[in-house]
């Protein structure tokens, strides 16, 4: 008996739980490959800090993001997928079957789905985590709508502040970008796309403070950074706009990752290990949508059954 037909090894673990890796547990699970899902410190991934979602398909009036992450975990428990809590904390692909630690639990695996998603850079204010979903955001195309009619700040200078601050101004009524230095470091097109558009306006060299308001955001708390001087200032939400960093830090030397840390795929969703397979934000710094993910997590899943088919022929 050779390592890749052990009766010990599973033949998929799924690392992480928000809408690629269920996906792909659900698509992996009908498959009749008995998924094992890692579930991580976060159930859900990132969809659990978002409110009201209204672009996911199948849903006519809007659901709740962690309602519809427990729905499509119930949906894998339907099919008898296995959870473990926690995080993966070691891999090695270097073995066959590949090993994946997480916690008291050690898996020997013939593939792996890696879904572990990106997590944004917050601004570490003192009630930024307090009123996210409740005017603070880091997505534009998820919030926008929201917003329709109202006033809202954008906090960045690169090319992911200049879009956001774009796509909110086709739905408030103004919206201001906070930077804290006296240009951007945006593209010079998106920049001036943004400039030229009349309902943004720059706050240059500021910082923003803490975000203000109990149920709600009522406004922010501003500094200049030349003058020092803070002041309120009124607005109806924030979007942070400072970049995201994907959740990929223990397969740093097991598999390539790009210079920022996201996964380098080289075939469909395979990575450069034959057998391990990504999927969602982990490797998708472009779009960051849940129903991209969901469709990055079926199409890991069956790339997955079909490697496992082949090796069997």
């Amino acid at each position: 008996m050779t390592d890749e037909t052990r009766d010990d090894a599973h033949n998929v673990v799924i690392i992480g739980s928000g809408a690629a890796g269920l996906t792909a547990a659900i698509y992996a699970a009908r498959a009749a490959l008995k998924p094992i899902v890692i579930a991580g410190s976060q159930h859900g991934g990132q969809l659990t800090l978002t409110s009201d979602v209204e672009n996911f398909p199948g849903f006519e009036h809007p659901i709740q993001g962690p309602d519809l992450m427990e729905a499509m975990r119930k949906q894998a428990e339907r099919f008898q997928v296995e959870f473990i809590n926690g995080d993966a904390t070691s891999v090695d692909f270097r073995r066959r079957p590949f090993l994946v630690v997480a916690g008291e639990e050690t898996l020997l695996t013939r593939t792996v789905i890696i879904a572990t998603g990106a997590g944004t850079n917050w601004l570490g204010l003192p009630n930024e985590q307090r009123l996210i979903g409740h005017g603070v955001s880091s997505c534009a195309p998820c919030d926008a709508f929201f917003f329709r009619g109202k006033e809202v700040a954008v906090v960045g200078g690169g090319d992911s502040a200049m879009e956001e601050a774009l796509f909110l101004a086709k739905f408030a009524t103004k919206v201001t970008i906070v930077h804290r230095r006296d240009s951007f470091r945006a593209s010079k097109i998106m920049a001036e796309r943004a400039l030229r558009n009349e309902k943004i306006g720059v706050r240059w060299n500021t910082l923003v403070e803490d975000v203000l308001g109990n149920g709600e955001v009522k406004g922010l708390l501003l500094r200049d950074t030349v003058s020092g001087r803070r002041e309120e200032f009124r607005t109806d939400g924030m979007f942070v706009a400072i970049g995201h960093h994907p959740n990929t830090e223990v397969f740093k030397g097991h598999i390539e990752l790009d210079a920022n840390g996201y996964i380098a795929l080289d075939h469909h969703t395979m990575t450069s290990v034959d057998g391990v397979f990504a999927a969602g934000d982990c490797h998708d710094h472009h779009y960051r949508q849940a129903i991209t993910a969901a469709a990055y997590g079926c199409m890991a899943a069956m790339d997955a059954e079909k490697y496992i088919e082949a090796r069997r022929g």
